[in-house]
């Protein structure tokens, strides 16, 4: 071992990384199956971690000690990197049998627990027994354990690459594919170095001593596994909670999710790195262990107060940045200002609860996989239990509070044995009794664990409401929920009240009211509906223009609920007999959408509305059901997993459940966007629909968002039924709703025209088109968030107009109306 230690550090560091490549693509591959809901990813989660520990568990137990440790590793990598790129190739097979077995309800989670199984336990096994099976390279002496933390910090330095290198740059430039086969390359790389290096060297297995194994299974010994696993269930609980509120501070791109990670993962490195070096010269390693957990009751407080009371309220207007590139800059120092305590703390455990548990003679398989085992049973239970159960049915500000509960629990469960009297024998060799001072600071820590977490707030509204751009809007946001006939009206400051809030399943929302009289609903940190005359405007076209299209629709689906605008737009159509309303959060449909009932017509209680909580692709995959309209309303193409619903294989999905003659639109904003980002958005939707139609919310303004618009057959729309269809008397409430948002026939809406696809065919050209297998838009999104072209966009879609004879027909003078009032905007 002391011939090859950076040698052996870059094994690790490769394996670290291919392993978070591997994380990110298959995770990303199989939501796009099984779903893109906080369960799903719960499921994946499990399986993934589970599979890991699983590995690290039966490694020891599986192969002998006399197996030369670096081809027993160089083995495990070679498997990984054949099945990675199995799973790749496999997956168009298992979306098959998934949309023919998949559905909703227990039945439906068993599936995608099988499906994830399937894909993630067999390289999961194999990533997780690396770990034990180099372990049996080193002695379990204080030096050898020592060097057992090192190359765990050695793996997450490579995790941290990894997750950088997969998110800033293989799967922004290239594809899941590519990034695939690097994962895979750099795993050949690694077995091949460790062949090469155990062809140096030879390794016999150290004769152990068989009391030093019966030792392990002391009372003393117990307990630090438990601690451990206290400790992952706390970090990764903390991951969760961390994650989650801080992409509402700094904007939910994928962007942003890479740089939460890739602090947590150098917090554990460095923490590692520390935790080793004292595990090789402390003669207390389980009393460092029971510090560590601690001091975390501390860190977690901090993290808590920072986000609350801190990162919200640094003077940063995001819409100055000019580059991308300096918005990263800041989220990163956010990032390690509120949250590396933590995770070094958590990283520092790991190798001090080898060291607590290690003596001479034991296997160092055994040792690392039971440690390693029991940490991340732990972390299994904290990515589950925070994400599934404790914030939709405690929130937050709860989950918090046990975040800074749990390190005490673990600290008394390792340091109680330790509290013995004088002339009791020992908890375990080299670590004896401590004194009475460790038990009045044991109790003193609680007590102080308890004044910080009751000091622990929730998210302040604001954040929730606007993001990023709550110190922008900080004056004039009215502190506290209030109902909304307690907001005042007509002026005074603050001008916005906070009327609910909500954190639910799949994400955290809020609604308020301004002084105006405007509501809006927010969520991911911004407003995404509202009853404002331009939001309104939009959300009626979205769905009015969709059902004028068919000569009779009956059949709609409506994917993302909101305000319930564009749902209840199909309610006054006579022909419409069902709707169906699918949202990924209950919370909205629930909660949200009977708030905006006088805008929306009450539809989500309307006899003909059908409510569903799941993501629109997943529930398109899984229902037999065909609709004469399908509108896709879904939160900004910036927001992780939002692309999903803007690539080709969900248009194909969408237009293979269109009835004949059916219709498909969605909205698509220009604002916080460049033309690279709408070329993609409408270069993808036009690959399905060719005939497709963009229609614009501008209102002689500039630019600010439009309505995509398409069906598989050439449209044709006659001006003159439309108008005379408006104005049959089982469409009076049709031409009213029509006219609420100053619609006030055919023309006025039909006006709303910007383009076809024909005529953006130069414009697309270099347009990058977004797929299931790269996912480009969310990348592409997410570089232009703080970007504000919306008038240089329409300009340059409307650039190469001419009126669209062979769309509109009927008669002349129509014709020339139209053409006309076209015209007169495009001037303006």
């Amino acid at each position: 071992m002391r011939r090859f230690p950076p040698a052996l550090l870059l094994l690790f560091f490769g394996s670290g990384c291919a392993a978070l490549i591997y994380e990110i693509v298959w995770l990303q591959l199989l939501q796009l199956v099984i779903g893109l809901t906080t369960v799903s990813l719960g499921v994946l989660l499990g399986t993934y971690m589970g599979g890991m520990c699983l590995g690290s568990f039966l490694l020891p137990r599986l192969v002998s000690e006399r197996r030369h440790p670096l081809r027993v590793y160089a083995a495990l990598e070679l498997g990984i990197g054949v099945i990675g790129v199995g799973v790749l190739f496999g997956m168009p097979w298992v979306s098959q049998v998934y949309t023919l077995a998949g559905g909703s309800g227990f039945g439906g989670i068993m599936v995608r627990c099988v499906v994830a199984a399937v894909c993630l336990l067999p390289p999961t096994l194999l990533m997780g027994a690396t770990l034990p099976a180099m372990a049996r390279w080193v002695e379990t002496t204080r030096q050898g354990v020592s060097w057992l933390g090192f190359f765990y910090a050695g793996n997450l330095a490579g995790a941290v690459f990894g997750c950088l290198l997969a998110g800033f740059y293989l799967l922004r430039v290239h594809d899941l594919a590519t990034g695939t086969y690097v994962a895979a390359g750099i795993n050949g790389s690694v077995a091949l170095i460790a062949l090469e290096l155990a062809s140096r060297t030879s390794c016999k297995a150290e004769r152990r001593d068989g009391k030093s194994e019966d030792r392990a299974g002391r009372r003393g010994f117990s307990a630090v596994h438990v601690a451990i696993g206290l400790s992952g269930l706390a970090a990764l609980g903390a991951e969760v909670v961390w994650t989650r509120l801080l992409a509402l501070t700094l904007g939910g791109t994928v962007y942003t999710f890479s740089i939460i990670l890739a602090v947590f993962l150098v917090g554990l490195g460095l923490g590692s790195g520390i935790g080793s070096f004292l595990a090789g010269t402390i003669t207390r390693p389980r009393a460092a262990l029971g510090g560590c957990q601690l001091l975390l009751a501390g860190a977690v407080a901090w993290t808590a107060y920072m986000i609350a009371h801190s990162l919200p309220y640094w003077p940063v207007n995001p819409s100055l940045a000019r580059s991308p590139w300096f918005t990263f800059q800041l989220d990163l120092a956010r990032c390690l200002w509120a949250i590396l305590p933590g995770p070094v703390l958590w990283g520092a455990s790991f190798p001090l609860a080898l060291a607590a548990l290690a003596s001479r003679g034991q296997d160092p398989g055994r040792l690392v996989g039971g440690v390693y085992a029991a940490n991340t049973v732990g972390a299994i239970a904290g990515a589950l239990g925070f994400s599934l159960l404790l914030i939709p049915l405690a929130g937050t500000r709860t989950a918090q509070q046990v975040l800074v509960l749990l390190p005490v629990a673990a600290g008394v469960v390792v340091l109680a044995p330790l509290l013995r009297g004088k002339g009791q024998p020992a908890a375990e060799p080299g670590e004896g009794p401590l004194g009475g001072g460790w038990a009045a600071g044991l109790i003193g820590a609680a007590a102080v664990a308890v004044v910080l977490a009751r000091g622990v707030d929730a998210l302040p509204w604001g954040v929730v409401a606007y993001g990023r751009f709550t110190a922008t809007y900080g004056g004039q946001l009215a502190p506290g929920l209030r109902r909304e006939e307690e907001v005042p009206r007509g002026g005074g400051q603050p001008d916005t009240y906070c009327t609910y809030m909500g954190e639910g399943l799949n994400g955290t929302i809020a609604v308020t009211v301004k002084t105006d009289g405007v509501r809006s609903f927010h969520s991911a940190g911004k407003v995404q509906a509202s009853n404002d005359p331009r939001d309104m405007r939009l959300q009626r076209l979205l769905g009015h223009i969709s059902a004028l299209a068919h000569p009779a629709p009956q059949s709609v689906l409506v994917v993302a609920c909101g305000a319930g605008v564009t749902a209840g737009s199909f309610v006054v159509h006579p022909s419409v007999k069902h709707i169906v309303i699918c949202d990924i959060e209950t919370l909205v449909p629930k909660v949200v959408t009977p708030m905006f009932r006088k805008e929306n017509y009450d539809v989500v209680n309307d006899p003909r509305v059908e409510t569903v909580q799941d993501d629109g692709r997943h529930f398109l995959r899984t229902t037999r059901e065909k609709f004469d309209v399908i509108t896709s309303d879904p939160i900004d193409p910036w927001v992780k997993g939002c692309a999903a619903l803007n690539t080709v294989d969900y248009y194909q999905m969408c237009k293979a459940h269109l009835n004949p003659g059916g219709v498909m639109s969605l909205w698509i904003p220009f604002y916080e966007s460049n033309s690279e980002t709408i070329k993609s958005v409408l270069a993808t939707f036009f690959k399905v629909f060719p005939n497709g139609i963009v229609w614009s919310n501008d209102s002689g303004e500039g630019g600010y968002d439009a309505v995509l618009f398409g069906q598989a057959e050439p449209t044709r729309i006659d001006l003159d039924a439309w108008q005379e269809r408006l104005d049959r008397p089982d469409h009076a409430a049709v031409k009213q709703s029509l006219a609420e948002v100053g619609f006030h026939s055919a023309i006025d809406l039909l006006a709303t025209y910007a383009a076809q696809a024909s005529d953006l065919g130069d414009w697309m050209r270099d347009a990058q088109i977004n797929t299931d297998a790269n996912l480009r838009l969310q990348y592409l999104a997410g570089m232009s968030l703080n970007t504000y072209e919306e008038t240089k966009i329409l300009s340059e879609i409307t650039r190469s107009y001419r009126f669209p004879g062979n769309l509109f027909v009927g008669s002349e003078a129509g014709r020339r109306l139209l053409e006309e009032r076209l015209r007169n905007r495009r001037e303006r």
